[in-house]
């Protein structure tokens, strides 16, 4: 039996989140520029993405650029930015093929023009689309949205919209950029770094972590399912005891 076959349909995480890490090692191993380990890992993605869609999960998020990558060679990121142009116009006619509706996270103030115009181009054209939410988070930290967050509840505070009292997890949650989708329950991180970067922080208060050794281009279809079969396997008990979780 394959390791697809043993997924069980009716434990299937409906939220996959994904740190993509290892690109630039990836291409250092192989005697080059970081960039190829990008332009590689851009066919990960596709290949993931399509998988995600074909068992079932509902949401794939990828951490794509996050706002501390700002920060690296300006070339590197010159680079980055126009891969993820030339990506987006040349897989939008897949994205419709296969039924997978493009969102974002993140600040898409940051991004050039030329991105924000190709990204908002894509999500309308796949907008309709109902199969899978593939989420990209571009310019995107944790801590930022937190910021946010915060900052607006502040403000609806002051105005009378809402009171200190009403203050609670279920609040904040809708004022985060992720408020229109489930927190996710799997984590996914490549390369065998074990660490959150900044990802999700909020919203992966529940959700188990999966750390790999793969470098993102060299992550497969079964590496997806052996991450998806390990969560199957654990007991999520949300702070009640296994004798709880075994009498429901």
């Amino acid at each position: 039996m394959s390791l697809k076959e043993k997924i069980d349909p009716g434990k299937m995480p409906k939220h996959i989140a994904i740190i993509m890490d290892g690109n630039g090692r990836w291409a250092k191993g192989k005697g080059k520029f970081r960039i190829f380990g990008h332009k590689n890992g851009v066919g990960t993605v596709k290949t993931i993405t399509e998988a995600a869609a074909e068992i079932g999960v509902k949401y794939l998020t990828l951490y794509a650029f996050s706002t501390e990558n700002w920060n690296r060679p300006k070339l590197e990121v010159r680079a980055l930015m126009e891969l993820l142009v030339d990506t987006m116009r040349k897989e939008a006619p897949t994205l419709m093929k296969n039924n997978i509706r493009l969102s974002f996270i993140g600040n898409l103030a940051d991004l050039p023009e030329k991105c924000q115009n190709q990204l908002q181009l894509t999500m309308d054209e796949t907008r309709e689309n109902t199969r899978m939410n593939l989420v990209l988070a571009l310019s995107y930290s944790a801590k930022w949205d937190l910021v946010q967050a915060v900052k607006n509840i502040a403000i609806d505070t002051k105005k009378g919209k809402i009171k200190p009292e009403d203050i609670n997890d279920k609040l904040v949650d809708k004022y985060l950029s992720t408020n229109w989708m489930p927190h996710p329950e799997l984590l996914i991180r490549t390369s065998g770094e074990k660490r959150i970067s900044n990802f999700l922080l909020w919203e992966i208060a529940y959700s188990e972590l999966y750390f790999t050794e793969k470098l993102w281009p060299d992550f497969t279809k079964e590496d997806l399912y052996q991450a998806i079969l390990d969560f199957q396997n654990r007991e999520r008990r949300f702070g009640r005891t296994s004798e709880q979780i075994s009498k429901q």
